[in-house]
């Protein structure tokens, strides 16, 4: 039985007994309920390793429209669980705590965005996939960052665009596509912390290290970087490169899948510019534990649900991606 408590808090925290294997229980609950667990390169390991498939944002939404599971649950942040269930409104999706926000999503709120917009007549919007169901709505056409750079080259040089909601990504496109779109003020408040310096003192112990980043960081950082490239890109990067030692500048969760898939080489996190912690880690991501996993598929609770209006809106500008991405 759901308790209110739980619905006010946003998750199901249920004492479980301390004998119960809870790896294990969860999968017999998704065999039992035909569900599967999606996860986020940057949630915990335990949580990786348990899940069905593990992925950015995205590729999990397109992996996850294509399962015959009934249950989907999305073990990263809300934004995400919107994606599943904009792609998928047939299937039930499960999040494990509906406080497991996004500060890149929560840094353009849909009524501000359409303000702009309509101050701004003429110009198209391109908005990055980290942002709410909402936002999609009022948006021309969503990108990633694998595919932001193609998407944004498609449109005519003199296209005006405003490019929401991170700054830092926008900027980064306008110096590799020679553009001048109007960048939205927002920012991932993890990607935002990266220290120069302190990557400046990680290449000098280690100068063969290669430098990896993701493109929400700060130009500084992306200036020292070798090479620049959304989570499976950068995954990708390493296991190819013939690097034995790399510098990463993106959230520390993925250091688990870089390990498990290339065990001889080495992963450094960058840390962040303040505070005693080595790594730099979303706090809203790490709300995603086994032990809300595990009461979250026995209730089925908490479900991301979205208006059938709402949703088909929000659909439009993530197919048009999907077809110019093809």
């Amino acid at each position: 039985m759901i308790k209110q408590e739980w619905i006010d808090k946003g998750y199901i925290d249920e004492a479980i007994p301390a004998d119960v294997d809870l790896k294990a229980g969860i999968r017999r609950l998704c065999e039992e309920k035909n569900a599967v667990v999606l996860a986020h390169y940057y949630t915990d390991g335990d949580i990786q390793d348990v899940a069905d498939f593990v992925g950015d944002s995205l590729a999990l939404a397109q992996i996850a429209e294509k399962t015959t599971a009934d249950i989907l649950v999305m073990c990263g942040v809300h934004f995400m669980a919107e994606t599943n269930k904009i792609l998928s409104p047939e299937k039930k999706v499960l999040i494990p705590d509906l406080n497991a926000g996004c500060s890149l999503a929560e840094s353009c709120p849909a009524e501000e965005l359409a303000k702009f917009k309509a101050e701004h007549p003429g110009y198209k919007v391109v908005a990055y996939v980290n942002t709410s169901a909402a936002v999609k709505a009022h948006t021309d056409i969503v990108v990633t960052s694998t595919n932001a750079r193609a998407i944004v080259e498609s449109f005519p040089k003199d296209e005006k665009i405003i490019f929401a909601p991170d700054k830092n990504l926008g900027g980064y496109l306008n110096a590799v596509t020679h553009r001048n779109m109007l960048l939205w003020n927002g920012g991932c408040h993890v990607h935002e912390q990266f220290s120069i310096e302190k990557i400046v003192e990680l290449k000098a112990a280690h100068p063969d290290a290669k430098v990896l980043a993701h493109p929400e960081c700060k130009s500084g950082v992306l200036a020292l970087a070798d090479f620049i490239g959304s989570t499976a890109a950068i995954l990708t990067y390493a296991e190819k490169s013939d690097a034995a030692e790399f510098i990463v500048a993106t959230e520390s969760g993925i250091l688990h899948e870089m390990m498990k898939r290339c065990p001889g080489k080495r992963f450094l996190p960058v840390p962040p510019s303040t505070g005693p912690c080595a790594c730099n880690e979303c706090g809203f991501m790490r709300l995603n534990t086994l032990e809300k996993l595990y009461n979250t598929l026995k209730y089925e609770w908490p479900v991301v649900e979205l208006d059938e209006e709402l949703r088909i809106a929000a659909k439009k500008p993530i197919v048009r991606m999907l077809e110019l991405s093809k």
